[in-house]
């Protein structure tokens, strides 16, 4: 796991949290913040995931 997957993650899991309380408190605005959040980190999580796929093929493929 890369720094990339991991701070993707902390950031989906902070948007969602952000996300909830905007919908509990009934704001709008919090709600909007959270998801643009979950998606900065779900895309972040997805560049990470990208950089350890091409990893571990450039290592398959070193061993050949």
């Amino acid at each position: 796991m890369n720094s990339d997957q991991v701070k993707g993650s902390v950031k989906d899991v902070a948007g969602k949290v952000q996300r909830k309380v905007g919908e509990a408190i009934g704001s709008t605005e919090q709600q909007v913040k959270g998801a643009a959040t979950q998606i900065e980190g779900k895309a972040q999580k997805a560049v990470g995931n990208a950089k350890e796929t091409f990893k571990d093929v450039h290592a398959t493929t070193r061993k050949i």
